[in-house]
């Protein structure tokens, strides 16, 4: 193996070779100079690089979700100080990733057993997602808050508590959001893909073998009929009653009469507040100095390593392209 010969001091002068020969070497020998350099700074910056973002994956599995105090400490006692209890119920609602029901709903019972917790936060920053992940969330805070009643529930809305989203929300004893915050989308949609034409123009033939008329209803590979069609909106519109239940159940009289409230619009915190669809404008910080009375937080959100995490999401991306059609509250 041969390597490359170091190179620290200018190579010799020869008086008698032409000058221009001189002046090649010269150049030579600082161009050599600034590729070593080049090479040490760029050896130098992957190095930078690699450990940031070994820190930032140390951090990441140590500390949880906001880097704030744990519910739990090391030794696996509970906190036993005053404080308010929060939860955060982030991105899409779905089985499989931190905010499942399966998740959340241990999160939740701890939150509340701790007789040093004083109130229970829901951080809620979501567009929605399944119906049935929703429903369970909200039932078991529902369920909670009749089991233990002297402790209030209160949902933070930041940047959107939309379809889902608001649906838990709906749960609480109050809801709070920002001015600019994105509230509403009480709504169901179904979302798929029709390939049927494009298929035929390519010559691929879809072989479908079913038993059960209806089995293949929805098929993003065959035409949709108006029969699947109208069964597919009666099953949409039943979910969208259910959801309309809960929001009525939790929100009561504080609701305006605004028809266009179920119809799946959403509106900002100011126009959210106007139609009954949230009890004020706030923020976490806000509510605990002024209503709660107590500036301690401890954060009970499930904490999810980072490789979990992003493998669930890729689950649930995957599944949805796979099976074509999702029924979601987005």
């Amino acid at each position: 193996m041969f390597r490359k010969k170091k190179i620290d001091k200018i190579p010799s002068i020869d008086d008698n070779a032409p000058w221009e020969q001189n002046l090649l070497k010269e150049y030579m020998f600082e161009l050599h100079k600034e590729q070593v350099k080049d090479r040490r700074w760029r050896m130098l910056l992957k190095i930078i690089r690699s450990s940031g973002l070994f820190l930032i994956l140390l951090i990441v599995l140590t500390t949880g979700n906001d880097g704030i105090k744990s519910a739990f400490s090391n030794d696996g006692g509970v906190e036993a100080s005053p404080h308010i209890a929060y939860i955060n119920i982030q991105g899409q609602i779905a089985d499989g990733t931190p905010t499942s029901a399966d998740s959340l709903v241990p999160a939740l019972e701890k939150a509340f057993e701790n007789e040093s917790s004083k109130a229970i936060f829901l951080k809620i920053n979501s567009p929605g997602g399944s119906p049935v992940q929703s429903g369970r969330i909200y039932e078991e805070v529902m369920y909670l808050k009749h089991k233990h009643p002297n402790k209030k529930v209160y949902a933070i809305i930041g940047d959107i508590g939309a379809s889902g989203g608001y649906y838990i929300a709906a749960a609480a004893d109050q809801i709070y959001a920002d001015q600019s915050s994105l509230v509403g989308s009480i709504g169901v949609i179904s979302s798929s893909f029709g390939f049927s034409d494009l298929m035929e123009k390519i010559g691929v033939e879809r072989r479908t073998i079913i038993a059960g008329e209806n089995k293949a209803l929805l098929d993003p590979y065959t035409p949709l009929d108006d029969d699947a069609k109208q069964f597919w909106e009666g099953v949409l519109n039943s979910t969208h009653q259910q959801f309309i239940t809960r929001v009525k159940e939790g929100r009561g009289e504080r609701l305006s009469d605004d028809p266009q409230i179920f119809t799946g619009l959403i509106w900002n915190g100011e126009q959210a507040l106007e139609k009954g669809l949230i009890d004020g404008l706030g923020s976490m910080n806000t509510l605990a100095r002024e209503q709660i009375m107590l500036d301690k937080f401890v954060d009970y959100t499930p904490s999810r390593d980072f490789l979990h995490r992003l493998t669930q999401r890729a689950k649930v991306a995957a599944s949805t392209l796979i099976n074509g059609t999702t029924v979601s509250f987005h």
